[in-house]
């Protein structure tokens, strides 16, 4: 980890739980513009195998705003 990357880390883990959890939700809303492209082959066949799994019925979704209240209750 870089230098940078450690001191923003732990002014992160320095912040109050709900600052953290709004500051994750910043950066995974940032990665919504990341490139497909990048993704190497691993996730590629995490992500289909998940896929083919909800669309078989296998798992139930679950509302990113369910998600994040649980997170918060922690």
């Amino acid at each position: 980890m870089s230098p940078i990357t450690r001191q923003v880390l732990d002014s992160a883990l320095a912040l109050p739980a709900e600052a953290q959890l709004e500051l994750i939700e910043a950066l995974i809303a940032g990665l919504d513009e990341a490139n497909p492209e990048s993704l190497d082959e691993a996730i590629i066949g995490e992500i289909q195998r998940r896929s083919a799994e909800y669309d078989a019925g296998l798992v139930q979704p679950i509302a990113w705003s369910e998600v994040r209240r649980l997170g918060r209750s922690r």
